[in-house]
């Protein structure tokens, strides 16, 4: 039986987690053993399912798992990783940006077996679509519970994914200021916010299960001609925002993929 091993707790493992044990139609959810770090979240995650532990230590984690995730912050990884030891035979599974598979064969030795991942809260709900590289069967067979997995053929591709996550927060400073500026007209905070939500997410939520998505005739079906859409959207063009969007994603891949 597998055991997946987290180091790390935090919003995209206790998605993982919480997908996993709700989703699970094979069987019993899985056994899962959580590192003590965010002490909070993981004993609300032990206290909802029963086949979740806290473990003593990072190293009771690595010791109990057959498959570890590392969901730690890149900047905190080098430190709590490089004090513990690994077996040849445990299967690793990467959710830190910016960490290469050469880099972590470095710091993971001697296990080999080893894939990176990006997943988005949305496997939580069984409806993630989450890369993966190298292909790895532990990784598909996990993430496949969870939603869609891609697999992707080289580490510069799976880096321009990446990348591109870097756009959720802007995303939402986008809809807080939209939703600040009805607020300022007068219109409750709470309302303006379930209203803006609202908006995107009649528009998203079709395109989930979508098969393909042209985002361009997309735009171009929300605009009439000499309709608000398109005013609006004309502005935002004539301010250059969206070739300052893809000058920040070429500065973001540039740090996770210098070469």
């Amino acid at each position: 039986m597998t055991v997946y091993g987290v180091i790390g707790v935090g919003a995209i493992s206790a998605a993982i987690v919480r997908g996993l044990c709700r989703m699970n139609q094979a069987g019993p959810p899985p056994s899962v053993l959580l590192s003590p770090r965010n002490a909070q979240l993981a004993a609300e995650l032990a206290e909802q399912f029963p086949t979740v532990q806290v473990a003593q230590s990072n190293q009771h984690v690595v010791d109990g798992a057959s498959v570890l995730l590392l969901c730690l912050r890149p900047q905190d990884a080098q430190a709590a990783l490089s004090a513990l030891i690994f077996r040849p035979g445990l299967t690793v599974i990467s959710v830190m940006a910016g960490f290469t598979v050469r880099a972590l064969a470095d710091l993971l030795a001697p296990v080999t077996d080893l894939a990176r991942s990006i997943p988005l809260p949305a496997v939580e709900l069984g409806e993630g679509v989450t890369p993966l590289f190298p292909s790895s069967p532990a990784a598909n067979a996990l993430f496949s519970q969870l939603g869609t997995v891609i697999e992707v053929p080289d580490e510069r591709t799976f880096e321009a994914l990446s990348a591109s996550t870097a756009t959720v927060a802007a995303m939402l400073k986008y809809m807080e200021t939209t939703a600040a500026w009805l607020a300022g007209k007068g219109i409750p905070a709470s309302l303006a916010s379930r209203y803006v939500a609202a908006v995107f997410s009649g528009v998203m939520t079709p395109l989930q299960t979508a098969v393909a998505v042209d985002f361009g005739a997309l735009a171009h079906e929300h605009q009439t001609p000499g309709g608000l859409n398109e005013q609006f959207l004309g502005v935002l063009e004539q301010a250059g925002i969206f070739r300052a969007v893809e000058g920040g994603l070429n500065q973001v891949l540039e740090r996770l993929d210098p070469h």
